[in-house]
């Protein structure tokens, strides 16, 4: 299989945001290393942290100018040493730095195979949103039948698959969402919808169900604050593995005497890294929930690879929904 020498590729080129990133067309095409493979990029997932390297508030992040992406499918083209799976031609998912361009470098023992029948786009969320709406569900939140959990970006792509989970493990859900997205969160099967913005929303929780057992805290800002207001007293778990309304800060005098709850951090790459074993159950679940039809394939909205940072500054806006991917 013949492959080229440079590549198209997009490159962030300051800490300004999204509209810095530029498109180039004789990216070298990296080789992969020990344990590592190579894929031809079918679909790079549009994910919040890369608006927050793009602006520089993502720890320890890269410094420009850097290729952009992460998250990719496509087909393995090249191994390095010591790969003996995937093969070459299989359809891999994975994370690795650069994904916003014709080909990527990936870990092979990192490398998830696609499902059979579903495009590379179908594919995206399977190693980033899908993950990470399953641990903050599960291993972290805890979440059992007949427990109330709020879920915040509910129309975005990790929170439709949290509240499609949440369901499925018998929940009862509210999702927040702007008020044009509100029916795309009822028909995945919301108790209730509330509109993200509201000033009484931590009110508006406790009316419906008496507090949430479970938040699902991406927001940031200052929805954090009535993340924790809306969780119940003691038993409630805030799960935080977002901030994409910037950061917001709690004390240990607000724990003890203002919100009396349980606060849980959520990364995936640091939970993939030092709890391989949890990771390792959680796929298997995942994998389950597929199987069984629960996750079905997403629909997302494609752009060309040259319009990624239209696509980023449309996350950014808060105008999307669901999955976003780009195209080489």
């Amino acid at each position: 299989m013949s492959i080229p020498a440079t590549m198209r590729a997009l490159e962030q080129t300051s800490l300004r945001g999204p509209q810095d990133m530029r498109l180039i067309l004789d990216a070298p095409v990296p080789a992969p290393g020990q344990g590592e493979v190579l894929i031809r990029v079918a679909a790079a997932g549009v994910n919040f942290a890369d608006i927050s390297k793009a602006r520089g508030t993502f720890l320890d992040g890269p410094r420009p100018p850097y290729r952009a992406g992460f998250e990719a499918v496509g087909e393995v083209v090249a191994c390095g040493e010591g790969v003996s799976a995937p093969r070459l031609g299989d359809r891999v998912a994975g994370v690795g730095s650069g994904a916003f361009a014709e080909y990527l470098v990936l870990p092979a023992a990192a490398a998830t195979p696609a499902p059979a029948g579903w495009s590379a786009e179908q594919a995206l969320g399977l190693v980033v949103n899908w993950p990470t709406a399953l641990a903050a569900l599960k291993p972290l939140g805890r979440v059992a039948a007949g427990e109330t959990v709020l879920v915040h970006a509910a129309a975005g792509a990790t929170g439709q698959a949290a509240v499609t989970m949440a369901k499925h493990y018998g929940a009862t859900v509210i999702g927040t969402a702007s008020p044009g997205k509100h029916e795309t969160v009822l028909a995945l099967g919301a108790d209730h919808v509330l509109d993200s913005r509201a000033e009484n929303l931590a009110a508006e929780v406790r009316r419906l169900t008496g507090g949430a057992d479970l938040v699902l805290e991406s927001a940031g800002g200052t929805t954090f604050e009535a993340s924790l207001a809306a969780a119940k007293r003691v038993t409630g778990r805030v799960v935080v593995y977002g901030l994409a309304g910037g950061e917001a800060p709690i004390t240990n005098w607000e724990l003890v005497y203002r919100h009396q709850v349980q606060v849980i951090g959520l990364n995936i790459g640091v939970l993939i890294q030092a709890a391989p074993r949890v990771f390792g159950e959680l796929m298997g679940e995942l994998s389950a929930l597929i199987a069984a039809g629960v996750l079905t394939p997403a629909r997302p909205t494609t752009y060309d690879l040259a319009d990624g940072p239209k696509a980023l500054s449309e996350l950014e806006a808060r105008a999307t929904v669901g999955k976003l991917a780009l195209r080489p």
